[in-house]
């Protein structure tokens, strides 16, 4: 449907260059990269402590409560 060739994709980058500036786009893009860097570590912290432990539990005895 939208087919960016090389061409269309330079013209972007050039207009994005005039209205941010390339010092702040350099910003944008460390800021952007730091984001990433946090969202990978927050997801990889998270799977660690949802990971099963490796701690058995010892069964519990369980009366019936219908006596007879």
């Amino acid at each position: 449907m939208f087919g960016f060739g090389w061409g269309e994709l330079m013209i972007i980058l050039v207009i994005v260059i005039a209205v941010f500036g390339a010092g702040r786009l350099a910003g944008i893009g460390g800021a952007l990269g730091g984001s990433i860097k946090e969202f990978k570590k927050a997801v990889r912290d998270d799977e660690t402590a949802a990971s099963p432990s490796t701690t058995t539990v010892a069964p519990t005895k369980v009366e019936n409560e219908n006596k007879a």
